[in-house]
């Protein structure tokens, strides 16, 4: 009879064990990311520039995609940048290795503040550049792959994939938000500017996205794909981007039954994101349940009870309560993202197909410092995707979803009052003065049309 207890008491020893590895390997992931932030001094004068594209063959291919509104904006900046005389050049070999690269970022450095003046022979040469202004395309290609050589600026020629499967290729300044990337692609597309407009990066080998947020900077997380990788860029609608600002009642009253929650009314979603999300700091989703974790290593899942706070996802441990001082920390927020999963099932076993996984950005292939957990159901997955990113993003969400609201609004006004001035100009014009003119009343019977031809007389009528 205690032979079944036995067998429970061994699994959750086995479980134990697991996490005791599992957070004893996420310490060591820690540490070395923190050495690994703070490299050593290096020499600016010894690096070497390095030229890269997302989405092409090679940089050629991507300076020939960019409409020559764009390659004119790049060559005029690249003119702009000057060289200091002790600044090394990539040689030939390292510029044909560029020339491959297709799934890294322009990794150019801005240029320091206080730079060299320029010897007379430099400047001659530099001159000689802009002597003859280019007149075809290719020229101004050729032109702007010599000065990419010489430049020292952070910029990335991107391919932005769309749902229809047309592209459009984009030239991103290292300084520019995803918000600015989205604003110009709307420029491009005249699409709606609706706030689910979104720019979501795939990875096939792993069978991930992620939609970046509106407050990155999209270079940074497009530098840590790797030389081979198959990633892609999309800029698609994503229905769920804000949901916990349009129904918040989800995420704050996610234990009342269905019915309750959608019977929710307007002033009472305004009174959740006011006491939630206006306050001096942003209240986290109280979330928590059971989940299935990927045991390292292996296709097998473990059910293990979950609980979300402000600073990461915490457990359980065996024999103790959910009260907070019985929790043991299961990852912390400030070094992961949050990625969703395409066919868990299939490729993992997992029990369902609603899986999330959370890892560092620059973690591209299969790593034992990832961690894959399962929900039961499609729901369960949205309360705990979008409540992580709660608590990871706090009030830069709510400042994404705001700015978003402003550029459709504005984009609505703009749009209406182009469509009564379309309007005005296809009505009629009238003089003031006079007012509208009246009717023109036309006697058929004086005026015939000249093809009118009167029907005979009635049989025995006289004609006067």
């Amino acid at each position: 009879m205690m032979l079944p207890c036995v067998k429970e008491t061994e699994k959750m020893d086995d479980i134990d064990a697991m996490f005791s590895h599992l957070l004893g390997e996420m310490d060591h992931l820690s540490q070395s990311l923190m050495s690994a932030a703070d490299p050593p001094e290096v020499d600016p004068a010894s690096q070497t520039e390095s030229t890269f594209s997302i989405g092409f063959t090679d940089l050629h291919e991507s300076l020939n995609e960019l409409e020559d509104n764009d390659l004119d904006a790049l060559m005029a900046d690249l003119g702009s940048k000057s060289t200091s005389p002790e600044e090394k050049l990539p040689t030939d070999e390292q510029s044909s290795s560029c020339a491959d690269n297709q799934t890294a970022a322009v990794a150019l450095e801005p240029e320091p503040a206080a730079a060299l003046p320029q010897p007379s022979n430099s400047a001659e040469s530099s001159g000689g550049l802009q002597m003859s202004e280019p007149q075809t395309k290719a020229d101004k290609i050729k032109l702007a792959l010599e000065k990419l050589k010489e430049a020292k600026v952070r910029k990335l020629i991107v391919k932005m994939l769309m749902s229809d499967g047309s592209s459009k290729t984009l030239m991103v300044d290292e300084r520019q938000t995803v918000r600015e990337v989205l604003d110009t692609l709307f420029e491009k597309t005249h699409c709606d500017c609706s706030i689910e407009w979104s720019l979501c990066e795939t990875n096939p080998e792993l069978q991930i996205e992620r939609g970046f947020e509106d407050h990155e900077h999209l270079v940074e997380p497009l530098s840590a794909w790797t030389r081979l990788s198959e990633n892609k860029i999309y800029f698609v609608l994503k229905p769920q981007k804000y949901v916990m600002f349009t129904d918040p009642q989800l995420f704050y009253m996610w234990k009342k039954r269905t019915a309750c929650l959608s019977g929710v009314n307007d002033p009472t979603r305004q009174l959740l994101l006011k006491e939630h999300f206006e306050g001096p700091t942003v209240i986290v989703p109280d979330l928590e349940g059971m989940l299935y974790l990927k045991e390292d290593g292996k296709k097998v899942w473990k059910p293990r009870y979950f609980v979300l706070r402000a600073s990461g996802i915490y457990y359980v441990p065996k024999g103790k309560t959910k009260t907070s001082s019985d929790l043991a920390c299961f990852v912390h927020f400030e070094k992961v993202n949050i990625y969703t999963t395409n066919n868990y099932k299939q490729k993992y076993r997992a029990p369902t197909n609603f899986c999330f996984m959370l890892k560092h950005p620059r973690i591209q292939k299969e790593s034992h410092y990832i961690k894959f957990l399962c929900c039961d159901n499609e729901h369960a997955m949205l309360l705990w995707v979008n409540s992580i990113r709660i608590a990871k993003y706090g009030a830069a969400l709510y400042k994404n979803y705001q700015a978003a609201l402003k550029r459709t609004s504005s984009f609505q006004t703009l749009h209406s009052a182009a469509h009564k001035d379309r309007c005005n100009i296809n009505a009629p014009q009238s003089s003031p003065s006079s007012g509208p003119a009246p009717p023109k009343i036309t006697n058929v019977e004086d005026e015939p049309p000249p093809d009118f031809i009167p029907p005979p007389p009635p049989p025995g009528h006289t004609q006067v």
